[in-house]
């Protein structure tokens, strides 16, 4: 469907045109890995968020609401002054790792309210009080026990009396290479307050480790217009309506943080310092790298003041005249493009929310830049780091200069792979040009490692994630072709060919025994076994995982899936559509034939799948967990139309010659002889009987299902902890549905019974699927026990509203994510507003982790276009 939005995509393919500026800007650099030049390998304390603001930038840029250019040469973004802090809100204030108890956390208010796919219409909105702020009281008062909750900026008085500002910052492009930024800030609080506002404008500090680049330049050109020059993008204008011009340089303040002289007479934190402490730390010659425009008001209660900049590549000779029609004009193009985007029969509050999801998820593109072979060995003819820890020594070829999508822009600030397969599901839907290029950059030769491993993320590229990027492709081509009625045979072919080999490394390095029987470790589930599942007890062999073997099965029936795809135009691919079928029912009888004693990982008491233990004495013994580890099983599912296999005559032939010679096998699997009276076949691990115990367990109140979802644990095991005695030590599970009392990766998420969006929504696309070739024929009762017996579509719509309920307000007029005791988000400024935890309490519903992840919780907007009302 035709709109002006849509139209602008269709020009801006691989970020450029109208999709080169965004909101790339990172919320939070200090405490990366990038930035980590420390001997022992201790990021969370090189550069913390004191010293931020002295330290110039190696690998990227943050802000508060930046935008960037997608090579983020220059860089725009708002900071604020109340004039009681210490230092100007430049950035977002957060704990680290070691200071929160429950890990780090970002400790602001803050709402990415609007953005178009395009950016050429955003909004955010920072709430900031109008007294100190209170950073050390937050350090303090989080120094409590694990089993506490996290002591969050609303647990102080920072909002007492509505005592703040709202902060909105707009951005609207009036062309390609013309960015109008408008900032309004009210008053909410009784009295008058005076607000400092500072539009700072910066070049990223890309000439000090590179020859081939020479230092940029911001000058002064007239009271309301500052002029950047650069050899990498040329000239921009500022263009600013009032305020103090201020200058210094993007570079290290080395007497701050390193006790020796400074390269440069006005540094990094000259503005700051101008301003806060009244040094004469500004270039009084008007120019510098890094620049800002200070403007102040006073502000009566409840009005507001708005203030004006304008960055344009051509000079503008009223640079606010449309100014605000601009603005009216993008608006509206979003409005446009969400109305035409969200279904007819949504509820006013359901397309808010779809809106909320889709925004926030745009707004956590980043530029993500990290040259590993350099950041272990310095740049040439540059002294190399003294690292005596070389974390990620084995990705030396790893090259990343690129705008990814982020789980969260404070939490996580860098991609991690099997996060990126569900943001790409979700941005299919929203813009499937990025959703595409997101899926094939990692699979790229300066990515993907040379053994066709894929990086999992920077504190170790190494670590192994579920496998779910063949799901991602498939799932992304299939929607698109929906979408814009052409099949996308050039991705499906190049996500293909890089899948073969990642699928390669998978079979030689976590299947030690050859009997498609896999490992994985964590497998991006944390903290959900009795031990590290990385870092087994002495005297344990190997961990046989369902998890890891399912996510296998789920894996081969995707690339079986697109190698059919394949070979209705090419049938070289038959070849590996045969070779990928043979892997499912391989893995298949596998999972019930384990070792010698052919021990299966189902049990047929517990009607559920385990994890298997193997012992260095040959011995095997079941955990029995009853974790969301023995559901994925259930993802293990394609429906392929009878259609597809007409004229694939050698792969048909090699699957009568499987069906007779190895019965066993496709017993094992859906009787691949029958088809519903679609003409659809059924390919899946979990079929019959054991289909209907699972679902039972599955769809159970006193085990899996919550009133807002599926757990990550049955709360069977509140009462009834697992413990697995072993050398005279107890290792147990519990039932948690909350925070994590766990310090077991990091402990700031919990796999011990919170809800996950990314689990829950595969399951309920894997109950469509089922429904898809099942039909009526198969109820079942929801709840479990309830003699109320719906079909599998029916089941997954329930499951969709239990979800849904987390993000609709309860009996006190407050989303249901929020903390009960925080009775400020039932009040006006506060009740509209989203925010997308990472995951969510088991029984309550409440957001847990970081709340900014709309990462993969933006899922919720798949959940609300697939859900059918009927």
């Amino acid at each position: 469907m035709g709109n002006a939005e849509n139209e602008r995509l269709s020009k801006s393919s691989n970020n450029r045109n109208w999709k080169k500026w965004g909101p790339y800007v990172s919320d939070r650099q200090w405490g990366t890995i990038r930035e980590d030049y420390s001997r022992e390998g201790n990021a969370w304390d090189f550069v913390n968020h004191d010293l931020a603001r002295s330290y110039a930038y190696r690998w990227g840029e943050e802000g508060i609401a930046g935008f960037c250019d997608n090579d983020q040469i220059l860089c725009l973004a708002p900071a604020f002054w109340n004039g009681n802090d210490s230092i100007l809100k430049e950035r977002l204030f957060g704990l680290t790792n070691g200071e929160g108890n429950h890990g780090e956390d970002v400790k602001e208010l803050y709402f990415h309210l609007d953005s178009s796919p395009t950016h050429s219409y955003c909004k955010f909105l920072y709430k900031y009080p109008q007294q100190s702020f209170p950073y050390v009281e937050l350090l303090q008062k989080n120094k409590r026990s694990r089993l506490s909750p996290e002591f969050e900026l609303l647990d102080t008085d920072a909002f007492k009396d509505n005592r703040y500002f709202d902060c909105y910052i707009e951005y609207a492009k009036a062309d390609i290479n013309d960015v109008l930024m408008k900032i309004t800030v009210y008053n909410r609080g009784p009295e008058p307050a005076t607000i400092h506002v500072l539009p700072h404008l910066w070049f990223r500090n890309f000439w000090k480790h590179n020859a081939r680049f020479s230092r940029p330049e911001i000058i002064s050109v007239s009271t309301n217009c500052l002029q950047t020059s650069s050899s990498r993008n040329g000239n921009f204008f500022l263009y600013h309506d009032g305020g103090e011009q201020l200058f210094c340089e993007n570079e290290t303040n080395n007497r701050r943080m390193y006790n020796r002289p400074n390269d440069s007479a006005f540094v990094k934190d000259g503005i700051n310092n101008y301003i806060v402490d009244n040094e004469n730390s500004v270039n009084p010659k008007k120019k510098g790298t890094k620049a800002a425009i200070w403007m102040k008001e006073r502000i009566r209660p409840g009005a507001s003041k708005t203030f004006r900049v304008r960055l344009s590549k051509a000079e503008v000779d009223d640079p606010f005249t449309e100014f605000e029609d601009i603005f009216i004009r993008r608006l509206n193009d979003t409005d446009e493009y969400y109305d035409q985007l969200a279904p007819k029969n949504l509820s006013p509050e359901h397309k808010a929310l779809l809106r909320s999801s889709s925004s926030g998820l745009l707004w956590t593109k980043q530029f993500y830049y990290l040259d590993v072979f350099k950041w272990l060995f310095g740049e040439p003819n540059e002294t190399p780091p003294n690292r005596s820890f070389k974390r990620n020594y084995d990705w030396q070829h790893l090259t990343c200069r690129n705008v990814i999508s982020m789980p969260d822009k404070w939490e996580y600030p860098w991609f991690a792979a099997w996060d990126l397969a569900f943001h790409a599901a979700t941005f299919v839907h929203i813009d499937p040009d990025f959703a595409k290029q997101q899926l094939l950059v990692v699979l790229r030769e300066y990515y993907m490692h040379p053994n066709g491993q894929i990086p999992a993320y920077e504190w170790n590229f190494s670590d192994v994630n579920p496998p779910v990027h063949a799901w991602g492709v498939w799932y992304v081509f299939e929607e698109d072709r929906k979408k814009t009625g052409v099949a996308d045979w050039d991705f499906l072919e190049r996500a293909f060919q890089k899948l073969l080999m990642n699928f390669t490394w998978w079979v030689n390095q976590k299947d030690a025994n050859g009997t498609d029987i896999f490992e994985g470790g964590f497998l991006g589930l944390d903290n959900i076994g009795v031990f590290d599942r990385n870092h087994m007890p002495p005297g344990i062999k190997k961990l046989q995982q369902a998890d890891a073997t399912s996510w296998m099965a789920m894996y081969s029936i995707n690339m079986l899936r697109i190698s059919l795809e394949l070979a209705q135009h090419n049938q070289a691919y038959e070849e590996s559509a045969a070779k990928f079928f043979r892997h499912f029912l391989n893995i298949g009888w596998a999972m019930h034939h384990i070792g010698k004693k052919d021990i299966s990982l189902w049990d047929d008491q517990d009607a559920f799948y385990y994890d298997a233990i193997q012992f260095e004495n040959g011995k095997s013994e079941r955990l029995r967990i009853r974790s969301i580890v023995g559901i994925i099983p259930l993802l293990a599912v394609e429906i392929m139309h009878s259609k597809v296999f007409e004229h694939l005559r050698q792969f048909n032939t090699r699957l009568e010659v499987i069906r007779l010679t190895r019965p066993d096998l496709t017993r094992i699997i859906s009787d691949i002889e029958q088809k519903n009276k679609d003409g659809n076949y059924l390919f899946a691990i979990l079929v019959d009987d054991r289909l209907e115990s699972l679902l039972k367990r599955l769809l159970d109140e006193a085990e899996f299902l919550s009133d807002y979802g599926i757990r990550s644990l049955s709360r069977s095991h509140q009462k009834q902890p697992y413990v697995f005695g072993y050398q005279g030590t107890d290792y147990s599970i519990q039932y948690e549905p909350g925070e994590s009392s766990s310090t077991m990766f990091g402990g700031n998420s919990n796999w011990r019974g919170p809800i996950w969006l990314p689990l829950n929504y595969l399951i309920i696309h894997s109950l469509r699927k089922y429904y898809e070739y099942y039909g009526d024929k198969y109820q079942y009762e929801f709840p479990a026990g309830s003699g109320i017996k719906l079909n599998l579509k029916q089941i997954a719509n329930q499951l969709t509203r239990r979800i849904l309920k987390i993000f609709e307000k309860n009996g006190e007029g407050q989303f249901q994510y929020h903390a009960s005791h925080q009775l400020v988000w039932s009040k006006d400024h506060f009740n509209d507003h989203h925010l997308f935890y990472e995951f969510f309490h088991g029984d309550t519903g409440q957001g847990l982790g970081a709340s900014h992840q709309t990462g993969w919780t933006a899922l919720i907007v798949n959940l609300l276009l697939e859900l059918d009302e009927g």
